[in-house]
């Protein structure tokens, strides 16, 4: 038995078993059609209008509003430890006799691919090789050197770390939590119910669910329209495909058709079979970037940048620029807590359709440690390497022609890498892996984003319908290609910024939410261990007696 509304079902429609809207909410499915409908025609009707406009917010946000971003995240990743070590950890997303669905395997591999994607292949390269240059964390004359590249890399762990995973492990664990173990509904609204109680199943739970709809939207399409940009600069290294918008609209349009197809099979099949062909070929990539570069250096520059992340991470972390006319804070650090944020309904809700009947402790653990690692072994491997390159040139820093790829189109640097490491007769064949690979990782963002807004709209169905699961994979293509068009990379890091700002206030309610359900959940278990141990008693039943009467 799950917890049950004490009102009738008539009080509130729920999903609809008839007409256009069947198996869906129909307030949710209007609200998230007319939000998608507005958006595109605000941009579409004057395009530079609306490109000053998301200018002019992005400004506003990253002035006034970077201390807020700081705090929370570092509010997030000690709430994230306090639960992984309370005494809570043993307590199973699910019921006490469920086990888990997918492999270790498996599971980090849908972990890895959904919350990372592209962005480890766009920024791999491109981040640090812009923070040597230009930090406000380096020293005086560090610059262009081994002591700036490891403050680089170090400032790219913290935009790559611990943090970003904590929020994923909040909002999943959250999700997870009220679903399996409790029978609500696999939305946002269900997270809230200790706060709200039956009222989430009204306009206040749909509110919650359209903010993360609007999250993952945007969030989504950040990445699409980043991941465009990388495979339009493969297909021209390979093949002198032209860069620019047009091919990178196209390009967004056929990814957006196979990640459709893909959503439409589900997560048993397309995404699952697609993350793991992305942890191999990723693995693959890895190891020849390993072997075929500076090797034992690349290998010291992993364990030594991950000793000092470890040092610095709460000083870097708590750090708020007091140089109002500086701009690095505001395009780096904001802009990638508002990323994550923005992508944390997604994520969330897909790690947590995939972590049943795992344990607390062990969900904070996996989410939280093993993705965090190997995104640092990557960085560190695709970084250094280039880093390395510049570093000891012939004809000294600057030459390899990295960091001038860099400066000159962020998408292009990883291609130049890749030739560098004169591989002869294979260079081609890792320059496909790789471009391989975006195409992959842009499928299974794209797929993922598209089972979680439907499982929204549909009041948390594991089975969306398909008609719909095939309108919003096709929505995320429309939405970033919009988003090109009205600015660039300036309009996508807005739309994150934009979109991780309200649903900030929404994890914060969740934390408090979480805490109090599982302290009326280890209450209803020690309670009933006393007084009847050795006879069956309903836990869901007591729990909520617990939760009703704090």
């Amino acid at each position: 038995m799950g917890i049950k509304s004490n009102r009738s079902d008539t009080d509130y429609v729920i999903l609809a078993n008839k007409g256009m809207f069947r198996d869906l909410n129909p307030n949710m499915a209007l609200f998230s059609k007319g939000l998608i409908l507005a958006f595109v025609i605000f941009t579409l009707y004057d395009v530079d209008f609306a490109a000053s406009t998301f200018s002019g917010m992005q400004s506003w946000i990253q002035n006034s509003l970077d201390w807020f971003y700081v705090l929370s995240m570092c509010v997030f990743v000690g709430f994230t430890f306090y639960l992984m070590c309370s005494r809570y950890g043993h307590i199973r997303l699910g019921k006490d006799d469920d086990r888990p669905e997918f492999s270790y395997f498996s599971w980090f591999s849908m972990l890895f691919g959904a919350g990372m994607g592209i962005g480890l292949l766009f920024w791999s390269i491109a981040e640090p090789s812009y923070h040597i240059q230009n930090s406000p964390f380096l020293a005086d004359g560090a610059a262009n050197t081994m002591e700036g590249a490891n403050v680089a890399m170090q400032t790219t762990f913290l935009h790559w770390g611990l943090h970003g995973w904590a929020v994923y492990v909040i909002v999943g664990l959250a999700l997870a939590y009220f679903a399996y173990r409790h029978e609500l509904p696999l939305t946002i609204r269900s997270a809230l119910y200790p706060i709200f109680g039956d009222k989430i199943f009204g306009w206040r739970g749909h509110i919650a669910d359209l903010l993360a709809v609007f999250g993952t939207l945007f969030g989504v399409a950040t990445t699409l329209g980043l991941g465009a940009g990388q495979i339009n600069a493969g297909l021209n290294y390979m093949f002198g495909v032209e860069i620019g918008i047009v091919p990178q609209v196209i390009i967004i349009g056929v990814v957006s058709v196979i990640s459709t197809i893909s959503a439409v099979s589900g997560v048993g099949r397309g995404i699952k079979i697609l993350s793991e062909v992305n942890m191999w070929l990723s693995i693959l990539l890895i190891i020849i970037f390993l072997f075929a570069g500076p090797t034992v250096f690349l290998l010291g520059f992993f364990v030594t940048n991950l000793g000092d992340y470890i040092v610095n991470m709460i000083p870097m972390g708590f750090w708020v620029d007091p140089d109002p006319t500086r701009q690095w804070q505001g395009w780096w650090t904001v802009f990638y807590w508002g990323w994550w944020i923005a992508w944390a309904p997604f994520v969330g809700m897909f790690i947590a359709r995939v972590s049943k009947g795992r344990t607390i402790r062990e969900f904070c653990l996996g989410v939280l440690l093993v993705p965090t690692l190997v995104t640092f072994f990557w960085m560190a491997i695709l970084g250094g390497t280039s880093m390395h390159m510049e570093l000891f040139a012939e004809g000294g820093f600057g030459t390899a022609g990295v960091i001038n790829a860099v400066n000159e189109d962020i998408s292009k640097p990883l291609f130049v890498v890749i030739e560098n490491l004169n591989l002869g007769i294979l260079t081609q064949f890792v320059a496909l892996i790789s471009l391989i690979l975006i195409i992959t990782y842009f499928v299974t963002s794209s797929d993922s984003g598209t089972l979680v807004i439907t499982t929204m709209v549909s009041m948390g169905s594991e089975t969306p319908p398909t008609g719909y699961r095939v309108f919003w994979g096709l929505s995320e293509g429309v939405v970033a290609a919009v988003l090109l068009l009205a600015g660039g990379l300036k309009a996508l890091q807005t739309a994150s910024l934009a979109a991780g700002l309200p649903f900030a206030f929404i994890i914060f309610m969740m934390m408090y939410a979480l805490i109090k359900a599982l302290r009326a959940d280890f209450k209803g278990v020690q309670q009933i261990r006393e007084v009847a141990p050795h006879e069956h008693t309903d836990r869901t039943d007591h729990y909520i007696s617990i939760l009703n009467n704090r």
